[in-house]
């Protein structure tokens, strides 16, 4: 009886000075971006209503996977620019959350640099080809193509960015996502109303930001993480209950054309299984 006593004190000493060590030990994680990884409108949303950031989005998914400390400063209708500016003017810029002591950094940016959330809400055809106007004749008018150029300049903001992430955390596993498959190549007019050309083209320009973000990452020695290939047959256009991306008219609380938490779920483990 003793000897048992004695092994259980022991061991409960041994753990109580192993948890500040533990703690002081944990994983310190930075998540930086926009919608795509704040998550706006999925319960609960920070009391921060300004940056629309939920508790279940793909950052806290990975940090609780991965037993880390979270700083997570994702927020939504973010641009690079916040990176290093304040946003609305008084929220700190996303740089100020890293520390030398950062152990890991995800960075979801550029759909909103390039203008093409901005536009896809010009893309809805309410009725059949061809009664409308295509967004993608609109925006590739006269051979040049306006979101691909914007795409393009945004590219090395990023790199920049990448470059002073790498500046302020000098030991931290950096992570680049790109962004999901949105939409079949088909589309599925009158579920969703966009005519097939015009989903065909919002989704090129999508996996062109995405593209972009692979390449700055490579350049840089960081690690890219590929949202596209988990949301295929999960897009806007799969039944309610098997999308990780809502469509115009959410079926599940999230905000119009961003991940839900079934999503965020699967981008989490994505994450988290490229940070080990």
């Amino acid at each position: 009886m003793r000897g048992r006593l004695a092994a259980g004190l022991a061991m409960t000493a041994a753990a109580m000075l192993a948890g500040p060590a533990a703690q002081a030990d944990s994983l310190e994680y930075v998540a930086m971006g926009d919608s795509a990884a704040a998550g706006p409108l999925i319960p609960h949303q920070n009391i921060n209503l300004l940056c629309l950031r939920s508790d279940r989005n793909y950052p806290a998914v990975a940090a609780k996977e991965l037993g880390a400390s979270l700083r997570d400063v994702s927020c939504s209708g973010a641009v690079t620019a916040d990176f290093a500016g304040k946003r609305f003017g008084f929220i700190p810029a996303q740089f100020d959350a890293l520390r030398p002591s950062t152990d890991l950094v995800s960075v979801t940016i550029g759909a909103n640099d390039s203008g093409l959330f901005q536009q896809a809400l010009s893309c809805l055809n309410l009725l059949p080809e061809p009664a409308g106007i295509s967004c993608a004749d609109r925006l590739t008018a006269g051979g040049k193509d306006q979101l691909a150029a914007a795409v393009d300049a945004w590219a090395p903001k990023l790199g920049a960015a990448l470059d002073e992430i790498r500046e302020r955390a000098p030991q931290a596993k950096i992570l680049v996502t790109g962004y999901g498959t949105y939409i079949r190549p088909e589309g599925c007019h009158p579920v969703q109303p966009v005519w097939a050309k015009d989903g065909r083209y919002l989704q090129s320009v999508m996996n062109r930001v995405s593209a972009a973000a692979r390449a700055q990452a490579q350049q840089r020695g960081a690690t890219y993480v590929d949202f596209a290939a988990i949301t295929v047959g999960h897009d806007i256009c799969a039944a309610p209950a098997q999308r990780y991306l809502e469509g115009l008219i959410p079926t599940s609380p999230a905000a119009p054309l961003h991940p839900n938490a079934r999503g965020m779920a699967a981008f989490g483990k994505a994450v988290a299984a490229a940070a080990r």
